[in-house]
């Protein structure tokens, strides 16, 4: 293998470099021998690397690894039990996490230095500063679990410890992630009226068929039956390795589907498929091909997902909307379903959920809404 090195861009847009590294052969197992090292700064740096390893090696032969650190040993589970096993969008969240909050932590610790108490601590602070630290958590104790199957450790020190409970802030409990009705109404409205065709109809198909939103992006007009009023989902566009879009197959098998479209969405598609293909007829492009993709900039690529995200902060800030995410248009669609009489697995079929706890979830949400609103009904009703 030729030595690669490559670069790659964390969280805080600061780049750094990656290299493999082709060392020679083991003598005693006839194999290559090739290494992996990361979060090198300049390219300079990683080529120095490069030529301390091969010089360590001429001069010792091939020393096997003693991972004494977290870090050390992070990057053996990752390479070897790890990047295999899940898709590329997922590992490369993976990577962000670790470089983000779990390696500062403990990357330069020594795998037998790390105790219970500083393992503890470091959760409570997570805690405090994020919602997602149940999940930066257990990554964390998937290295050790790690140590422990090759030896290096014999127990695991994140799974002593006591998990924190989160305190609410006071906009999280209030916050609700979906519109009403009424609310959904009035943001398409405001869409429309801002003379956003593109935006509207991707916005109207995520409330109108809970897709989620890298599916919505990776449609292409194949996918679309016309004539039966259904949509096929087998794809979704997710972020790859150096920020590349990606097409893969859906998060999930049972996101694999096919469902229903109301009249109404149908033709505001139709009505986009003709005003895309007259626009980019001006550009000489055709995207009058089944496999066109729905939706796309104005360069006919792949819109990027943070777009989408920052397309809708925009459209709620500009009209003093109430603030969701793009996968609250999911949540509200399912949050209606189960309003207007839907059962929970019809629903569950229809999101692709994989878990029907994820669906019970948002159930048990919506009717204990209906609950609360029920003596208000009951007092305007009686009227004293």
């Amino acid at each position: 293998m030729a030595n690669q090195i490559t670069k790659y861009k964390k969280k805080d847009g600061k780049t750094y470099y990656k290299i493999q590294a082709y060392l020679g052969m083991n003598a005693e197992t006839g194999k290559e021998i090739n290494v992996t090292r990361q979060g090198f700064a300049s390219k300079k740096d990683a080529e120095m690397a490069i030529s301390r390893l091969k010089v360590e090696f001429e001069e010792r032969g091939y020393q096997k690894a003693t991972y004494n650190t977290f870090q050390e040993l992070y990057e053996l589970w990752f390479d070897s039990a790890y990047k295999n096993t899940v898709k590329e969008s997922t590992y490369v969240k993976t990577i962000e996490l670790f470089e983000n909050h779990i390696l500062p932590a403990f990357g330069s610790r020594k795998l037998d230095k790390i105790s219970v108490t500083y393992c503890q601590a470091t959760v409570n602070k997570w805690c405090e500063g994020f919602t997602n630290f149940r999940v930066m958590k257990n990554y964390a104790a998937r290295v050790f679990d790690y140590a422990i199957t090759l030896g290096l450790l014999r127990d695991n020190p994140m799974k002593k410890i006591t998990m924190p409970k989160r305190k609410l802030m006071i906009d999280e409990e209030k916050g609700e992630n979906f519109y009403t009705k009424e609310e959904l109404q009035q943001f398409l409205s405001c869409v429309k009226s801002d003379g956003l065709n593109r935006w509207y109809t991707l916005f109207r198909l995520l409330a109108f068929s809970g897709m989620r939103k890298g599916e919505a992006l990776g449609l292409e007009w194949k996918d679309i039956d016309f004539k039966s009023g259904k949509v096929t989902i087998s794809k979704t566009l997710a972020r790859g390795e150096n920020n590349t879009l990606i097409i893969q197959t859906p998060k999930t098998r049972s996101g694999m589907r096919t469902i229903a479209l109301d009249e109404n969405t149908l033709a505001i598609l139709k009505e986009w498929r003709r005003e895309q293909a007259k626009d980019f007829l001006k550009l000489g492009i055709n995207t009058m091909k089944p496999s066109q993709p729905i939706f796309t900039t104005y360069q006919n690529e792949y819109i990027q997902l943070v777009t989408v995200t920052n397309r809708m902060k925009r459209i709620i800030q500009k009209h003093d909307l109430k603030v969701i995410t793009t996968h609250g248009l999911r949540h509200t669609h399912c949050s209606l379903l189960f309003e207007a009489g839907v059962s929970i697995q019809e629903v569950k079929e229809r999101l692709g959920h994989s878990d029907i706890q994820t669906t019970m979830n948002i159930y048990a949400h919506v009717t204990e809404k209906a609950r609360e609103e029920s003596a208000e009904k009951f007092a305007s009703h009686v009227g004293f």
